[in-house]
């Protein structure tokens, strides 16, 4: 049996819903009511994940990062198609392989088909999977629909995952929790789709709160502001970095956070509090958006100079 052979028997063991076809077609079939999200992300080595990575952790990654993206347009996954590139140690297949079980099963989506390559000798590993969802009756929110006078609202925490990265690759110590939300994000999949309804804005933070904030409101035509003094912090981060301006900004410009950004009008506050109880998630009101364009900071009040750098940026330099 050949490498890419027996990779996909054990990855057929995996793809048991009727659309897979068990794997032995060169497509899938699915059949869907109403309106479908699609969405595609990939990750490479030392760009997304470290080479020490264990690879039940990129697995899972690689499915979080793209049910994270359907989570922000309030949809329910229905199923993925994933690309992998094979690196140099075939062990490491079989780790990649249990993990993604792990990740299917917690994300309930399904693993539809995808296709399987050789990587050029000394390469990085290269994964792909694209996620498909189903969008909510009301619609999926769009990046660009918040309106002036909307609050700005984050789930969770910020900054975790940043902090989790440098621990991770022994830069410094700290607890394992934040490396674990590094490399294990968990996408608010139940949360997006409760309050797609009543928000007019949401996207996921992968790239940074204040990025992926501009964005939102660039593509809304609108001026955001964040107060750096809401930015809500975790006791994890609070345990081993002061709770200072320097850490805030630090903890609103990494990525990899994987919460959910969301712009909703001031009278939606009491409902978005209801489904964050039932959701069991913390929400935070984080800033408002305006008539205008651009980003700003503030911290309880006063205007905080931007920093350099808002967020990620692929090819950006420094």
């Amino acid at each position: 049996m050949t490498r890419e052979s027996d990779f996909i028997a054990r990855v057929r063991e995996l793809a048991t819903h009727p659309a897979a076809r068990a794997l032995a077609d060169d497509a899938a079939v699915l059949a869907v009511d109403g309106e479908i999200v699609l969405t595609h992300d990939m990750l490479v080595e030392d760009v997304h994940f470290l080479p020490g990575d264990p690879p039940a952790d990129v697995a899972w990654k690689l499915v979080a990062v793209n049910m994270s993206d359907l989570a922000a347009k309030g949809a329910s996954p229905i199923g993925v198609l994933m690309g992998y590139g094979f690196g140099a140690d075939a062990s490491w297949d079989a780790a990649f392989v249990a993990g993604l079980g792990q990740a299917l099963e917690a994300m309930d989506v399904a693993l539809l088909g995808g296709d399987t390559v050789s990587m050029p000798k000394g390469g990085p590993r290269t994964l792909g999977l694209t996620a498909i969802g189903r969008a909510p009756a009301t619609g999926a929110p769009s990046r660009g629909g918040a309106k002036p006078g909307d609050r700005l609202w984050v789930t969770g925490t910020i900054g975790d995952a940043g902090l989790g990265l440098a621990i991770a690759q022994g830069e410094r110590s700290g607890p394992a929790t934040l490396a674990q939300r590094y490399r294990r994000p968990s996408p608010r999949l139940a949360f997006g789709q409760a309050i797609a309804l009543w928000v007019h804005a949401m996207a996921d933070i992968s790239d940074g709160l204040l990025i992926d904030a501009a964005r939102m409101a660039g593509a809304s035509g609108l001026a955001a502001t964040i107060d750096l003094a809401l930015v809500p912090l975790s006791a994890d981060l609070l345990s081993i970095m002061p709770g200072d301006r320097a850490t805030r900004i630090a903890a609103a410009t990494a990525g990899d956070d994987y919460e959910l950004l969301f712009a909703a009008p001031a009278e939606a506050e009491e409902a978005i509090r209801a489904v964050s109880t039932r959701c069991g998630l913390t929400v935070t009101m984080v800033g408002r958006l305006a008539t205008g364009d651009g980003i700003a900071l503030t911290e309880s009040g006063s205007a905080v100079p931007l920093p350099q750098r808002l967020g990620f940026e692929h090819g950006a330099s420094g």
